[in-house]
């Protein structure tokens, strides 16, 4: 990814505009998550009920904080396990964390990413992303901006860089129960 295209999808982002970017195995749609307006933007976008909730992805797990609840030592332990990666963890959120992100969950879906361009956005904009995939509801993500483009025309930037090697969008784990969500 060039400069240019990075400084573009920030300013992008800080405009209160949807993103499209690549993750570990496809394109995500990503939004500023502390701008109401935009996260609902992007589930009208998406064709997603804001009751199903969204997940963050960070450059680090500090940029999480201020949406996650305190953890217990073991539970840093098992999310530092494996971050930055392509594991994302359902955790207990923060009570001042808005619906519009969690959905009807009293849990929050986060991770840190191993994917250099998702991570430079994070570092540059020092906050998380929402991060869902890049398609409609039900249909097939996007793995390259040319699929972007055709699915979701609506989305003016895209950020035209590769996805990762991942076969599938990242699995999800419960991070007190242990369960597998994906």
């Amino acid at each position: 990814m060039s400069f240019w295209s990075l400084r573009c999808a920030v300013q992008a982002v800080r405009a209160g505009e949807v993103i499209a970017y690549p993750t570990e195995a496809v394109f995500g749609l990503g939004c500023d998550p502390f701008n109401e307006e935009a996260v609902l933007h992007l589930l009208a976008i998406k064709q997603r009920p804001w009751q199903k909730g969204v997940i963050l992805i960070a450059s680090c797990i500090t940029q999480l904080q201020p949406f996650i609840a305190p953890l217990t030592t073991e539970q840093q332990d098992k999310l530092s396990a494996t971050w930055p990666g392509h594991m994302t963890w359902l955790v207990p959120a923060h009570p001042d964390t808005p619906s519009y992100l969690t959905g009807t969950h009293a849990t929050i879906a986060v991770r840190v990413t191993a994917h250099p361009t998702a991570r430079r956005l994070c570092q540059q904009l020092d906050h998380p992303l929402v991060s869902t995939s890049a398609n409609r509801t039900g249909g097939l993500p996007a793995r390259t901006h040319h699929q972007v483009r055709r699915q979701l025309p609506m989305i003016e930037h895209i950020v035209t860089a590769s996805c990762g090697k991942a076969e599938q969008p990242s699995h999800i784990r419960d991070l007190t129960t242990g369960k597998v969500i994906r």
